[in-house]
């Protein structure tokens, strides 16, 4: 059905509009950034500065050892990631191509898990990962993501059961080997789904606070939020440079989501299906 035109102009509008209001504070996120510390709080506000103010980052990022941040939260979000993808397809694709004794019976245990909150494993996960020896390193923080997360496993799953049987069933004919059917037909196959869970673990991890807060001791080990944090404490009535490191902490995330928006909608599309 065709869309009037002056419902359409009106839809465009409003949407424009929103728009704006939800993408206003991050707007002046970076032209505030770029201020002098007199111009931030100047009245009545200016919203351009004068003069482009780029040694505010420059200043802000060497005040801590922001590199060392940057370093161990590229080292958790990359591994997290493979470790996610890795660890994910392999349960989901278990589930929903083969058959097994208690197969359903597991799968609901498996969603189970995701009614139990994460404050009441925590203490727990300390003591286990405390008995370990991994406190104060990034191990709790990266070896769970290589057992998988159930919701992960459930997007994947939904995804996989709506390839037909016929697919790895000419393959097997083919000669091909259980491990060559998922690298060579379904891996190809799960691009946007694992493309869509890789976007949902590096924005969750990236912006994690509280796991590297219970354990992580040592300041060479913080991630970039905690090191943040760490470094709003220090600067708490300096907004220039508490805005110049936390502009610099939201770009990534937003790059990559982005670039990977056509495949999130993909994903979710093809899981839901």
């Amino acid at each position: 059905m065709k869309m009037p035109k002056g419902f359409k102009i009106i839809t465009f509008s409003l949407l424009g509009l929103f728009s704006l209001y939800f993408i206003s504070p991050f707007v002046w996120v970076v032209l505030s950034a770029l201020k002098t510390e007199t111009e931030v709080f100047s009245y009545p506000p200016k919203i351009f500065p004068e003069v482009l103010q780029w040694k505010n980052f420059v200043d802000a990022w060497n005040s801590q050892p922001f590199g060392v941040y940057l370093k161990n939260s590229v080292i958790v979000t990359v591994l997290t990631t493979i470790g996610q993808l890795l660890s994910c397809s392999l349960v989901a694709y278990g589930f929903a191509r083969y058959n097994f004794k208690y197969k359903n019976a597991l799968f609901i245990l498996m969603l189970a898990t995701m009614m139990i909150p994460w404050d009441v494993t925590m203490i727990p996960l300390y003591m286990e990962f405390n008995m370990l020896g991994w406190i104060n390193t990034l191990k709790p923080l990266v070896i769970p993501a290589f057992f998988g997360s159930a919701y992960y496993i459930f997007l994947l799953r939904q995804f996989l059961m709506s390839i037909p049987k016929d697919l790895e069933n000419a393959a097997r004919i083919d000669g091909a080997n259980e491990f060559q059917i998922f690298f060579k037909i379904f891996v190809p196959i799960m691009k946007a789904p694992l493309i869509l869970i890789a976007v949902l673990n590096i924005l969750s991890v990236w912006n994690d606070y509280l796991g590297p807060l219970i354990y992580l001791q040592d300041q060479s080990k913080y991630t970039l939020a905690l090191g943040l944090a760490a470094f709003k404490g220090v600067h708490d009535l300096q907004i220039l440079p508490i805005m110049s490191i936390t502009l610099v902490m939201i770009i990534p995330p937003v790059v990559i989501f982005l670039i990977a928006q056509k495949y999130i909608v993909d994903g979710i599309s093809g899981s839901v299906k």
